[in-house]
């Protein structure tokens, strides 16, 4: 009897020593390590969006507190449309600033991340049960959501006036770092689906870039909005990878080596199948662009590679036990990681480069296109929960929205959300907001457009 015992307890201590071996040796670089390299075209606008989200936290414009020469890029302080504090958002959304970049042709909205001293963010977490909000056909972060839609009710008149003022010409970008990275795809999702707010905006036209982003929609919404939505993930970031909803993260707070250790624990024994085919589980959304800066059994910083794919298996499920899980959540250090990793993109492009760059852009968009494609078909195999199949049903889908788009907006015929059909804007709001907050922003919209 203690023989069988020992032997028990022998394999129980090899198994332990095993997965800890593994844990402690995973590096944040493994979750991309066979994605191909970006380009500089298309990580460009990175530096600059965390230079907007950046400028929501200084107290003067003109003497700005973050900024550094070597960041290329300066927020010009007359181009600021509006500008909106804790006390104006009343704990509906983070802060948040409405940009016009004419140098660019860009209109930008961007979301600061969480403020930890300010209850209203916990409140926006904190709202949110598994599986609560279903939405377009998946589910997503309820409380994100809620601000979502907010923001959109707010703002949608004076986006859509910038927009119709620049010749319909200018790109749409909504960027946010950690909290409002959530709330911004979310925001993207409902933009999408109800183009008329903004004055019909063509869908080419709409972007959003996610900076650390929250786990905040079901893997069918994160793969199918994968051609708007960018998500940026530096290195070792522990918010994209945790699955524990961010409720649970912040109640267990000042226990968060005991919450790390259940979560690594907890994922190393439950199959990826089982995973892909839950419906209600959340991930990052969109296509996902990895800067990598460290290496296994290395210290310090590397220069910074950036590696982009859309991930249906195996998106950033890990936890990394490291000491720069948390600091590589830094909207700082993904500025200047950001910035460094697309200045070595442009002097290896210029390097390498012996002919005019037009094909080669051609070339990479119709690989972008053909990567989405992919990730759908992908999903589909996998037998993701409510995956889309082809790009046939979006392109029907901007094709009803051209043709319905003189017709009354508050039209009827909404096709259900389980089914995958596209949500009915009142419906939205009416699920969302009581009557008497929709009362209220009905209002304060009609004041604004009076004013």
């Amino acid at each position: 009897m203690s023989a069988s015992c020992g032997v028990v307890e022998c394999v129980l201590v090899l198994g332990c020593a095993r997965w800890l071996w593994k844990r402690c040796t995973y590096v944040g670089g493994y979750d991309s390590a066979t994605w191909p390299a970006a380009t500089a075209d298309e990580f460009e606008p990175i530096p600059r969006v965390c230079r907007l989200i950046l400028a929501i936290y200084e107290p003067d414009l003109r003497n700005p507190t973050y900024y550094t020469p070597a960041a290329g890029y300066r927020v010009n302080p007359d181009w600021i449309v509006k500008r909106v504090s804790h006390q104006d958002t009343l704990g509906h959304a983070p802060p948040y600033l409405i940009y016009a970049d004419h140098h660019h042709k860009e209109i930008v909205l961007a979301v600061r991340g969480l403020n930890l001293a300010k209850e209203s963010d916990y409140k926006v977490l904190l709202d949110n049960r598994l599986g609560q909000q279903m939405f377009d056909g998946g589910y997503v972060h309820h409380g994100l959501l809620k601000s979502a839609v907010w923001l959109l009710n707010r703002e949608s008149e004076t986006l859509k006036r910038l927009w119709e003022e620049n010749g319909k010409e200018y790109e749409m970008v909504f960027a946010g770092h950690s909290l409002g990275s959530g709330v911004v795809s979310l925001l993207t999702i409902l933009v999408v689906n109800h183009r008329e707010r903004l004055g019909g905006i063509p869908k080419d036209k709409i972007r959003c870039y996610a900076l650390a982003p929250a786990r905040c929609m079901s893997l069918n919404l994160a793969v199918k909005y994968a051609n708007v939505i960018h998500s940026v993930v530096l290195q070792d970031d522990f918010l994209p990878r945790t699955p524990t909803p961010l409720e649970d993260i912040f109640k267990s707070i000042f226990c968060l080596p005991c919450l790390l250790f259940l979560v690594c624990l907890r994922d190393t024994f439950i199959p990826e199948g089982r995973k892909l085919r839950d419906p209600r589980r959340l991930y990052a959304p969109g296509r996902m662009y990895h800067i990598v800066e460290r290496k296994f059994c290395r210290c310090g910083r590397f220069p910074p590679e950036v590696r982009t794919a859309i991930p249906v298996d195996g998106r950033f499920e890990h936890i990394v036990l490291s000491c720069n899980a948390t600091s590589d959540h830094g909207i700082i250090w993904i500025e200047r990681e950001a910035e460094k990793a697309l200045q070595l993109m442009k002097e290896k492009s210029s390097e390498t480069v012996t002919v005019p760059p037009t094909e080669q852009k051609f070339e990479r968009l119709k690989t972008i296109e053909k990567e989405h494609k992919d990730a759908l078909e992908r999903a589909v195999s996998l037998n993701v929960p409510h995956a889309v199949d082809s790009s046939e049903k979006e392109a029907s889908d901007d094709n009803e929205d051209e043709s319905s788009g003189s017709e009354n907006k508050n039209v009827s015929t909404t096709q259900s959300n389980a089914s995958g059909g596209r949500p009915n804007w009142d419906e939205v709001v009416e699920k969302l907001l009581n009557k008497k907050e929709t009362e209220d922003l009905n209002v304060e919209r009609d004041s604004n457009v009076t004013q």
